[in-house]
Formats: C-alpha cells, sequence, structure tokens
C-alpha cells in the first residue's frame, strides 16, 4: 500500500479513488446498449459521487456519519471468475464482472486504510466506506446470480 505521511495524504488518495470510480461508472453507463445496465451504473456513479463528498466533508473538519457496523453478505461470486479489463463492447456479464472487481478492491483498499489510521473519525469513516464498497459488491453480485447464472 501506498505510504501516507498526513490525513490528507489519505483522504486525498481515497479522493481519487472515488473520482475514478465515478468516471468507470459514468463511462460504463455512456456505453451500456441495455437501459437497465445504464439506469444501475448510473446509480454507482452517483453513490461514488457521495462517497467522495463524504471523504471532503471529512476533509474540511466536518463530523461524517457513515453506516458502519453492520455485516454485508458476500457471495464470493467475484472470487471465482476469470478477470477482466475493461473494453468498449463489453458485455454485460464482462460489466458485471469488472465492477465486482473493483468494488472487492475498494472494500479492501478502505479496510487497510482504516486498519492504518489512528484518528477514530477517519477509522470509521473508511470503515463505513468500506462497508457501502461490500454492498456495491453485493448488488453487482445479485445481478450477476440472476442474469447470468441463472441463464446457465
Amino acid at each position: 500500500m501506498q505510504e501516507f505521511q498526513t490525513a490528507d495524504d489519505v483522504l486525498d488518495f481515497a479522493i481519487a479513488n472515488e473520482e475514478e470510480a465515478y468516471s468507470f461508472y459514468t463511462e460504463l453507463a455512456t456505453s451500456a446498449a441495455n437501459p437497465a445496465m445504464r439506469a444501475v451504473f448510473q446509480q454507482f456513479a452517483l453513490e461514488e459521487q457521495g462517497h467522495k463528498g463524504k471523504l471532503l466533508a471529512v476533509k474540511r473538519g466536518k463530523q461524517v456519519l457513515v453506516s458502519g457496523g453492520e455485516k454485508v453478505a458476500d457471495l464470493s461470486i467475484g472470487d471465482y471468475l476469470v478477470h477482466a479489463a475493461p473494453h468498449p463492447g463489453m458485455t454485460y456479464q464482462e460489466a458485471l464482472i469488472v465492477a465486482m472487481q473493483k468494488e472487492k478492491t475498494a472494500f479492501k483498499l478502505y479496510m487497510d486504510i482504516a486498519g492504518a489510521v489512528l484518528d477514530p473519525t477517519l477509522h470509521e469513516t473508511f470503515l463505513g466506506l468500506a462497508m457501502e464498497e461490500a454492498k456495491h459488491k453485493l448488488r453487482f453480485e445479485l445481478e450477476y446470480d440472476e442474469r447470468v447464472l441463472a441463464g446457465n
């Protein structure tokens, strides 16, 4: 993991990751042929934008309450799929695989950061963000189970 010198370094890193996730989901939404798929990716882009807003608020010194503590189910579907890279013209199945992998990576990142920070507000913020990413992954896993695995 990248080494951080200050709390702002951690927050800037996380903000940049949320910006990248927003761009990723926005692009997926733009290229999606299926209107339902487009709506799902637009919703995820908005949620990633919301994460960025929470991180910016923490950086400005405002207390931010994030949902934390609740355990999120993990179907582990994404753990057993071949890695997929985003590319133009992805199928819905490929897009779901990429999304699951990105959400799993974001979850691990936020858990690692939460474990590394000493500030209690930052710790809780990153735990909460990790749980939100776990929920995103679960939503993609459920969609994959329903749309891809059920068809086979």
